[in-house]
């Protein structure tokens, strides 16, 4: 009971907020065309005041508004959402508010509302929304990463999807997961770090011994064995997810539906030209945004090379784009003049894997050149191949032609789409991951993409810059 009644608190006081800043968008926008409107705008004469023509027509947009949210699923967080999902689900809330508010404008005849109202409402609440359950996100991560609230889990199957998801749990605090081992038929202990409890047969024991609260399903037995699972764990009130079968085989994002009273999981695939379009036009529009906007520093950046050392202010490097077409990459030079050819005399000094050359304190890099690599400011002109259309913001890392040339096919599903100014290597360690990862992150990014995993991997990509996590 105390649980349920401290859920409908929160509900009721998210509803709340909800109700106050919809009260508050409605009442700057009248505010700001006060000469329209008959009556004094204030607070309680848009909502209670007789006189007000438009009352229930703005009691029944917050009206709408929350029955919205509440169908959206924006009165509970959902700590394993993006924080861009449910931003993205507040849009298309208020967009429907909106609309819905329109058509009750229309059937009651209402001809005089003036529509700046509408639009400068929609602007406003679409903005307070996405602030305050970012706040709000915020707030709850703190206090889950500090212990509040937090499960503990089992996962059934200590295989390569049970070990990767264990880690991925752990390096994300803010999801109050807390893996206390798996349960496995064959295996005796865990790549991952946590205990094998047991098997899967002793799940009914361990599962309240452990006092577990969740249990992720990430190998697929005979239904007999499962169907014993999901009925052990609804008799313990314990939460069951399962990672769908062959997952990182398929391409694309799942979709759940029902036909009838069957659920459907669909792994969506769409279309290859639907896909590149929208991400091309999304990728011309912030990068000719942001090289206008950086311009001024660019020129700064360049009188500093010019300055430093001798040569050129770009340094322009082959790589292979889509499909295997060669274009030149453009990079602020960070190195002296005659830095590739003196890397054959530096090759044995490699500190990474694969056939990728790096090394931390590397003598061809220029004093100024630190710093450029250091914040990343030396891959600021590829804004331009992405302008060209020989790149995207997002994607796979493009590595120079005479290092990819020594790889296996393994490079050709990296080669599928535009290499990428950032991506999953940018936000999880750049130089500090291993070869070997970089291709499967690349391959997973691959079969995921969307653009909200592109928004996400943006978002992240700024405090890792400003970190200067992994650069060298």
């Amino acid at each position: 009971m105390g649980k349920r009644f401290r859920h409908s608190f929160i509900k009721s006081v998210y509803i709340l907020v909800d109700v106050i800043l919809t009260s508050l968008a409605i009442y700057s926008a009248c505010s700001w065309r006060e000469i329209k409107f008959p009556f004094d705008v204030t607070l309680f004469n848009l909502f209670f005041d007789p006189t007000n023509p438009y009352r229930f027509v703005f009691l029944f947009w917050i009206t709408i508004t929350i029955i919205l949210n509440n169908n959206y699923g924006l009165y509970q967080t959902n700590r394993e959402v993006y924080e861009t999902t449910e931003v993205s689900k507040v849009i298309n809330a208020v967009i429907m508010s909106a609309l819905l508010t329109i058509v009750a404008l229309y059937l009651g005849h209402f001809k005089n509302f003036p529509r700046t109202v509408i639009f400068i409402t929609t602007i406003l609440m679409a903005a307070s929304f996405s602030l305050w359950r970012m706040m709000k996100r915020a707030f709850v991560s703190y206090l889950v990463s500090r212990g509040y609230n937090n499960f503990n889990a089992i996962i059934i199957g200590a295989g390569k999807i049970g070990n990767a998801l264990a880690q991925e749990i752990e390096k994300k605090p803010e999801l109050g997961i807390k893996i206390v081992g798996f349960l496995d038929d064959f295996k005796s202990e865990s790549k991952s770090g946590q205990p094998i409890l047991g098997k899967i047969s002793g799940f009914a024991t361990i599962a309240p011994r452990e006092f577990v609260n969740k249990v992720f399903i990430t190998i697929h037995h005979d239904s007999q064995v499962f169907l014993k699972l999901l009925e052990q764990a609804k008799e313990l009130g314990i939460a069951v997810r399962v990672v769908p079968q062959g997952f990182e085989l398929m391409p694309g994002e799942f979709c759940k539906f029902n036909i009838g009273f069957i659920p459907i999981l669909e792994y969506c695939n769409e279309s290859s030209l639907r896909r590149q379009t929208g991400k091309r036009i999304f990728d011309i529009f912030i990068s000719l945004i942001a090289t206008i906007l950086l311009f001024p520093l660019f020129i700064t950046l360049a009188i500093l090379i010019k300055l430093d050392t001798p040569g050129p202010v770009f340094y322009l490097s082959k790589r292979y784009g889509r499909r295997g077409r060669i274009f030149k990459m453009y990079k602020f030079r960070s190195m002296v003049k005659e830095a590739d050819e003196a890397l054959k005399h530096l090759k044995d000094k490699n500190e990474v894997d694969g056939p990728i050359f790096k090394i931390k304190k590397d003598p061809r890099v220029t004093q100024f050149g630190k710093i450029l690599r250091r914040y990343s400011l030396d891959e600021l002109p590829q804004f331009i191949n992405v302008l060209k259309g020989e790149m995207s913001l997002v994607g796979p890392r493009p590595l120079p032609i005479e290092q990819i040339e020594k790889e296996d096919l393994r490079q050709l599903k990296r080669l599928e789409v535009r290499p990428g100014i950032t991506g999953l290597w940018q936000i999880r360690g750049r130089s500090e991951i291993s070869f070997s990862r970089l291709v499967k992150w690349d391959a997973w990014y691959i079969n995921n993409w969307s653009f909200w995993l592109d928004f996400n991997i943006l978002l992240q990509t700024i405090p890792v810059v400003f970190k200067a996590k992994g650069a060298y």
